[in-house]
């Protein structure tokens, strides 16, 4: 797993350091898994910026993965995000 931060779209605030996993990665769009590393609530319904390793950031959407909890107090959630 690759270590990345994760940021609002719209004022760019930092929400989360995440470890994500890249599944697929197209010249036009991409999409992977990820875990927060901080217990944070994530809105998956709203628009977020990853910063990949290499500085390379990207847009993005989630998607919380319920069957697939990260066992844990608090549970922390595997997200999954597809970007462009």
């Amino acid at each position: 797993m690759c270590i990345g931060k994760l940021y609002n779209y719209d004022d760019e605030q930092f929400v989360a350091t995440v470890q994500y996993q890249l599944l697929g990665d197209a010249p036009r769009n991409y999409w992977g898994e990820l875990v927060p590393m901080e217990c944070v609530r994530i809105n998956d319904s709203g628009a977020y910026t990853i910063e990949l390793e290499g500085n390379r950031k990207c847009k993005c959407f989630l998607q919380k993965m319920v069957n697939r909890a990260v066992i844990g107090v608090p549970a922390r959630f595997v997200y999954r995000f597809v970007g462009s």
